[in-house]
């Protein structure tokens, strides 16, 4: 397939909405339009044109070299088209040949009305120190949530905002804020480094792309315990799984003493998913938990499973739980019941409700 005629089926992807486009051997170019799979060329690719098409994805970004995806199995980076739009691409080997995943990334920062995101969540912008994170599954709208974000402390304070991010997504115009943006490998070697490096380039904001390891988590822990606004993302669904995510990674006989910790920093976890709805769409759905002094108490004392009342307890903050929020769309008859249901956190807690 010639480039050319690659770039227009990305078009057809951005024109369509669409989030991801698959390239992989035996299959065709595979779209997913609200949260569906849909082919988008009329043969199946071989694995001499997915090498083609990946290789000219490659030529496209700069020319950019090849040997660590041949020396690691796997590689990031961002591709950027004119007038069309930008593309987070994974590229990867898989039974011997390669085969890549490109997330569509739109040009201009993302409107959070459009994308139904909470006021509550973009009123964080004002805390000025400890840790929010934004969690949830993989393409359920972490970074565009965190872009909102980062764009509203952008235009509300005045400051020093570093991302470390693989790869950068967004672009963020200098506003009220000067905005350094750090991409890992090109600029940086690894988040836990470029962590450690922020700390002395006098940030008021960092944005952490992703919290993968040990060594990363107990620099943002420390980052945010020394007067720094840290915002980063787990791959968990609600606020319980989200904490203990993060105490498990320690060692046994550190854990009590992160769980202190998390409760003095932590200011507030954002869940959110993508459900399916009775009409071919996607609804989002966020599980929102700001720390008040029982939240602390329930972290402290590794109590998760009270989390959800305290969360419920808290309505008159702006909390919310994940489950009472698919409950709404579910009696707002935008969801299906086996969707309110496998969703869930408490599924079985749910289906009580739902036959009330």
């Amino acid at each position: 397939m010639e480039f050319k005629e690659f770039v227009g089926l990305l078009t057809q992807v951005i024109e369509r909405g669409g989030s991801d486009v698959y390239i992989v051997p035996g299959s065709h170019i595979t779209a997913k339009i609200n949260g569906m799979l849909v082919p988008l060329s009329e043969e199946k690719l071989t694995i001499q044109s997915c090498e083609q098409t990946i290789s000219e994805i490659y030529k496209q970004s700069n020319n950019r070299d090849m040997s660590t995806l041949y020396t690691h199995g796997d590689d990031d980076f961002s591709l950027s088209l004119s007038q069309l739009g930008r593309f987070r691409c994974n590229i990867y080997k898989q039974r011997g040949s390669l085969a890549a995943v490109l997330r569509a990334v739109p040009f201009g920062l993302p409107d959070a009305k459009q994308y139904h995101i909470p006021d509550v969540v973009l009123n964080m912008y004002s805390i000025k120190r400890g840790m929010v994170l934004v969690t949830g599954p993989g393409g359920s709208g972490k970074t565009t949530t965190l872009a909102c974000m980062i764009d509203r402390i952008n235009r509300e304070r005045s400051g020093h905002i570093i991302t470390l991010e693989d790869p950068i997504e967004y672009i963020h115009p200098h506003k009220q804020c000067i905005v350094s943006q750090r991409e890992i490998v090109n600029d940086t070697e690894t988040f836990a480094k470029a962590l450690r490096a922020a700390l002395r380039q006098v940030p008021d904001v960092i944005l952490l792309g992703e919290m993968r390891d040990y060594e990363t988590i107990q620099t943002a822990l420390t980052a945010a315990e020394t007067g720094h606004l840290l915002l980063s993302t787990l791959h968990t669904v609600g606020a319980a799984k989200t904490i203990d995510r993060i105490v498990d990674v320690f060692p046994a006989n550190q854990q009590q003493q992160v769980r202190i910790q998390l409760s003095m920093v932590l200011q507030a976890v954002v869940s959110q998913q993508l459900i399916p709805t009775v009409d071919g769409g996607l609804a989002p759905a966020f599980e929102i938990m700001v720390t008040n002094s029982a939240i602390q108490n329930i972290i402290r004392e590794g109590k998760g499973h009270q989390l959800d009342n305290a969360i419920y307890a808290g309505a008159a903050q702006g909390m919310r739980t994940m489950d009472g929020e698919l409950l709404r769309l579910y009696k707002e008859k935008r969801i299906s019941k086996e969707n309110t249901l496998l969703y869930a956190i408490n599924p079985d807690t749910l289906e009580r409700k739902l036959a009330m």
